[in-house]
């Protein structure tokens, strides 16, 4: 088993069907993109990669995305992909853990990052040298070897490698057509969300239905441009985390576009406010739906089907609004106790699921696969309530990462940055609702006796050791941070101090 048998297999049956766009103009037909991808494998193989070998990705999206992304599959090699937001010095770090052999870059990311093989910048001539030799057969892979090695951050903020299988991938592609949405040719994907994590993978169900592919001219997320790109291409489906469907519903509303030229829009990756969905749908039509799920499980463990979330006659209606869905058709879900003991229904415990789209484990770090990973079952960190219909609401998370925009960001990571800083007692990172962002990063920082916090220094400090997306948005200095009995700091006590300012 081998995802890249997906594309072969359509550049076979119809090679001039149109495949790769940059914008609305079209690069590579079937058969194309199929013969550089084939091209890029042999590329591989002449170099010396063998086979399970790791192939970092550190690139803002780009058409050549999806070529690396296939043609390392074809070669047999395992994609790493690296969030283009991240600091360099964490995706060397990444890079390293990974044992990759050879990085891809964009030179506005990744100039800098350092393989021990090849680094290659996808802009330039030296990437365009890799298509001269005869195409590669595709690599023969079971269907348990290791296709994507994904990395997100842990609750002590060290990143930790999902290891996902091309069976996990092929039947995460597969449910797609069957919980979320039916696609055929005609249709259109469109990588407005960086293809590094969530938006990447929606390349899967869209190779497997010969799909077209467009890459935004833009290589991001503009409201206007991607209102274009429906008119001009049609049939657009994209993911987008709540803060880009909010900013897409702003410019339907304001122009008067609607939704004409959507085809499907898959939301998740953050919470979705009940509000915000309603009239995403009254604006732009049911279009809408939403998917629940991680990168330890990724796209796959609940949905909420557009004809579930435009039943405005449901006399349950609006709790299955605020719900994440229900069971997606290869996953069990449970809420369970801390034992894995499931709860009754309508009681709080943490969400686990178990099937084919579950990952491995974490590369190189047996414990924490140990701890994730028991009896069958993938205990997700999430905390939630299981309803009569079987409809999912998350309550909380046991972990304290913040979601912004989508983004994850774990405040250890940030608290230890922070507490680099001269004149820094005590530190804790919590996450603030945000009508835009969903959630943003406010630090509560106290100062040594004696001492003046300066909040720009503190971001400078930041913006030198992690990510920009992950610096707090506010910094509230304080004289003491409120504690239990045992010295926890208490962070329910400040979100909801920031809950209560924001009333």
């Amino acid at each position: 088993m081998n995802l890249a048998h997906s594309l072969q297999r359509v550049a076979l049956a119809d090679p001039q069907r149109p495949a790769l766009f940059e914008g609305s103009r079209q690069l590579r037909d079937y058969g194309g993109l199929a013969d550089r991808v084939a091209r890029l494998a042999a590329a591989f193989s002449a170099a010396g990669l063998v086979p399970g070998e790791r192939v970092t990705l550190f690139m803002h999206n780009h058409p050549a995305y999806l070529e690396l992304l296939y043609g390392a599959w074809w070669a047999g090699l395992v994609v790493v992909p690296v969030n283009a937001k991240l600091h360099l010095r964490e995706a060397q770090w990444i890079l390293d853990h990974a044992q990759a052999r050879w990085a891809f870059v964009t030179p506005d990311v990744g100039a800098g990052l350092q393989a021990p093989g090849r680094t290659v910048d996808v802009t330039g001539t030296g990437y365009e040298s890799l298509f001269a030799l005869a195409p590669a057969a595709v690599a023969d892979r079971a269907a348990l070897d290791l296709a994507w090695l994904f990395y997100t951050s842990g609750t002590t903020g060290k990143p930790k490698g999902v290891m996902l299988s091309h069976r996990n991938l092929m039947t995460m592609g597969l449910t797609y057509f069957v919980d979320v949405d039916p696609i055929d040719a005609r249709d259109a994907i469109v990588y407005a969300a960086p293809m590094s994590h969530g938006a990447g993978i929606y390349a899967i169900p869209h190779m497997m239905a010969g799909a077209r592919h467009v890459v935004p001219a833009s290589g991001g997320f503009d409201p206007a441009e991607i209102f274009a790109l429906a008119g001009s291409v049609g049939r657009l489906s994209m993911f987008a985390a709540p803060t880009i469907v909010k900013r897409l519903v702003d410019h339907a509303e304001a122009t008067g576009a609607g939704g004409s030229g959507f085809k499907t829009i898959v939301y998740g990756g953050a919470p979705m406010y009940a509000a915000d969905i309603g009239r995403a749908i009254r604006v732009m039509g049911p279009r809408f739906v939403q998917i629940y799920g991680q990168g330890e499980s990724p796209m796959v463990i609940t949905a909420l089907s557009r004809a579930q979330l435009a039943d405005t006659a449901h006399p349950r209606h609006a709790q299955r609004l605020a719900s994440v869905g229900v069971a997606q058709t290869p996953v069990e879900v449970r809420v369970a106790d801390a034992a894995g003991q499931i709860l009754p229904l309508g009681e709080v415990g943490e969400v686990l699921v178990r099937g084919d789209t579950v990952m491995a484990g974490y590369w190189r770090d047996p414990d924490a696969s140990a701890a994730a990973l028991q009896g069958g079952w993938l205990f997700t960190g999430d905390m939630g309530v299981m309803d009569g219909d079987g409809f999912l609401t998350l309550k909380d998370r046991s972990k304290d990462v913040v979601i912004s925009g989508g983004s994850n960001i774990y405040p250890r990571e940030v608290e230890e940055v922070l507490l680099l800083a001269p004149g820094v007692a005590e530190v804790s990172v919590v996450g603030a609702p945000d009508p835009e962002w969903g959630e943003i990063v406010v630090a509560f920082v106290v100062p040594q006796p004696g001492h003046t916090l300066d909040s720009a220094a503190l971001d400078t400090l930041c913006l030198e050791h992690i990510a920009r997306f992950k610096r707090p948005k506010r910094y509230e200095i304080v004289s003491s941070l409120p504690k239990n009995n045992y010295g926890k700091v208490l962070k329910t006590t400040l979100r909801e101090r920031l809950k209560a300012q924001t009333t």
